[in-house]
């Protein structure tokens, strides 16, 4: 844990002014015990949810309590001007992928139903805002930001490529990972170059989905011949794009 995150509501403010921060998350406090071995004194660095990121002196610690004097320092790092596609990848491949995605510093996502994303998927537990919520944390942690990511579920491919990907990319180029494609995938864009990006599935986008991609806008590219999972595809691709 690079960044101890916690959610706005635990930033307080004594009658003086000074801020300070509350920590009662059993998997914060079970780290900070287990893994930083913390002692009253100590200082560590904190970031606000979607706020500024700082400098905290632990005040008082137990095992159901950590509280911190909390000074801001910076602005969280750049977000990428990007907006993920992501086929809905299998449930332990997922936790994996939405922290290396968080890390990386993309800020909104859509996870995709394609014709090779098994149905059984969309039950997982894995699903759920506050599991997802969790590993999103992991790598905001990782990566010592704080910006949480946007996160849409998706569930019907062609009404989705028919009525709501032209406006997403609207004012934005859009790239389709696949096999086989054209193009090689681009390299060193700017942080803020807007972006949508594609990415299937295990097997791949099928080519009727591949079709309306192109159709709707976006510009087939590829990585080589090697086929790579879905997690990898995603850290390989927006280390070359940017």
């Amino acid at each position: 844990m690079n960044l101890i995150l916690f959610p706005p509501e635990s930033l307080r403010h004594s009658p003086d002014g000074t801020a300070y921060v509350e920590l009662r998350d059993p998997r914060r406090l079970r780290h900070l015990h287990e893994v930083h071995r913390a002692t009253i004194g100590e200082r560590y660095q904190l970031g606000e949810i979607d706020g500024e990121i700082g400098e905290g002196e632990l005040l008082a610690f137990d095992r159901d309590l950590a509280r911190f004097a909390f000074t801001p320092r910076r602005a969280a790092p750049q977000p990428l001007d990007l907006h993920l596609l992501l086929a809905l990848p299998r449930p332990r491949m997922l936790a994996r992928s939405l922290e290396n995605i968080a890390t990386l510093g993309v800020k909104r996502l859509t996870l995709l139903h394609t014709a090779r994303v098994e149905k059984s998927y969309w039950q997982s537990p894995e699903l759920g805002a506050e599991k997802i919520r969790q590993h999103l944390e992991l790598g905001l942690e990782q990566a010592r930001d704080t910006l949480m990511p946007a996160v849409e579920l998706v569930t019907r491919f062609k009404p989705f490529v028919e009525d709501q990907l032209p406006a997403l990319l609207e004012g934005r180029r859009g790239l389709v990972a696949h096999p086989g494609a054209a193009a090689p995938c681009p390299r060193g864009l700017p942080l803020d170059a807007p972006l949508l990006l594609a990415i299937g599935p295990e097997g791949g986008f099928i080519d009727y989905e591949v079709e309306r991609l192109i159709e709707a806008g976006c510009e087939g590219i590829h990585l080589g011949e090697r086929i790579l999972r879905v997690e990898t595809a995603v850290v390989a691709l927006l280390s070359r794009l940017y």
